[in-house]
C-alpha cells in the first residue's frame, strides 16, 4: 500500500526515529518528491498516522492496530513539514507508486480544483491494476474534493462512532463509501476521551518524539478503506474495479 502523504516514520536514521508501533510493519522502498531523494521520512505526522491505520503492527502487545497488518507500506512523500505540496508532486508520486509495484494507493490529501495531471496519473495507476483510494474532503458540503472526485479514484467520506456522517465530511454524487474518521467534539463511546482515530505518530515539530494521537478527518477514513482493499487484493481479487465493487457492496 503506497501512502502518498507527508512521509512515514519508517526507520531510525540520523535525527529521525521509527514510530514504535510500526516496528513489525513491513516497509518497501519509497520516494521523497519534496527533497528529491529516497528517504521519505515524515516531518509532519499526518502520513505516519495514515500508514498506521493501514498496517500498524498488531498482536504485538503495544498500542493499537492496523486494518491489514501483514500489508507492506510504500512511503511516498509529496507534502512538506507544513502538510503543503503541489499537484505535480502528487501526480509524480502516483505514477512512481504504480510503476514500482503498489497494489493500493492511499491519497489522504486534496483540494477543490481538478488537475489533469492527477487525473491522468490515477488513470495510469488504474490501468496497471492499482486501487486508488482518496479522502473525500473535509468541507462539510455536498461536493467531493479532488483527487477523490476524479474518475477511477475511490472516494471515502467519514463517519463517527454512531455511524452517522461526521460534521466535516464532504459528500455528494462522487462519494463511494464511508469509514471511521472520528469526531473530536464528542465522546459517543463513553471512554472519557474525544472520539478521534488513534494512531502512533510523530509529535509535530519533533521527528524524534512519538505519541498516540487522536486525529479526525476523511484523511483518517481513507486508510481504513485502503487497508480493506489490501485484504481483498491479498485474497486474490486483482482487478481494481472488482475491489471497488466489493467494497461498495
Amino acid at each position: 500500500v503506497a501512502v502518498i502523504d507527508t512521509g512515514v516514520a519508517y526507520a531510525d536514521a540520523g535525527r529521525f526515529r521509527q514510530a514504535p508501533d510500526l516496528k513489525q510493519t513491513r516497509m518497501v522502498a519509497g520516494r521523497d518528491f519534496v527533497d528529491r531523494d529516497d528517504r521519505p521520512f515524515d516531518e509532519h505526522g499526518h502520513g505516519t498516522h495514515v500508514a498506521g491505520t493501514v498496517a500498524q503492527s498488531t498482536n504485538n502487545g503495544v498500542g493499537v492496530a492496523g486494518v491489514a497488518p501483514q500489508a507492506a507500506i510504500m512511503p511516498i512523500r509529496v507534502l512538506d513539514r507544513r502538510g503543503a505540496g503541489s499537484w505535480g508532486n502528487v501526480a509524480a508520486g502516483i505514477r512512481w507508486a504504480a510503476d514500482h509495484g503498489a497494489d493500493v494507493i492511499n491519497l489522504s490529501l486534496g483540494g477543490g480544483t481538478p488537475s489533469r495531471a492527477i487525473a491522468n496519473a490515477i488513470a495510469h495507476a488504474h490501468r496497471k491494476g492499482v486501487v486508488v483510494v482518496a479522502a473525500a474532503g473535509n468541507t462539510g458540503r455536498g461536493r467531493v474534493q479532488y483527487p477523490a472526485a476524479h474518475r477511477y479514484a475511490f472516494a471515502v467520506g467519514a463517519v463517527r462512532y454512531d455511524e452517522t456522517l461526521s460534521f466535516y465530511s464532504s459528500y455528494g454524487r462522487h462519494l463511494d463509501v464511508v469509514a471511521p474518521g472520528g469526531d473530536l467534539r464528542v465522546d459517543q463511546n463513553g471512554d472519557g476521551l474525544p472520539d478521534g482515530v488513534l494512531q502512533n505518530t510523530i509529535v509535530r515539530g519533533n521527528v524524534g518524539r512519538h505519541d498516540y494521537l487522536a486525529f479526525q478527518g476523511t484523511s483518517m477514513a481513507a486508510p481504513h478503506v485502503a487497508g480493506a482493499a489490501a485484504l481483498l487484493k491479498a485474497s486474490g481479487v486483482s482487478d481494481p474495479s472488482a475491489v471497488q465493487r466489493l467494497l461498495r457492496d
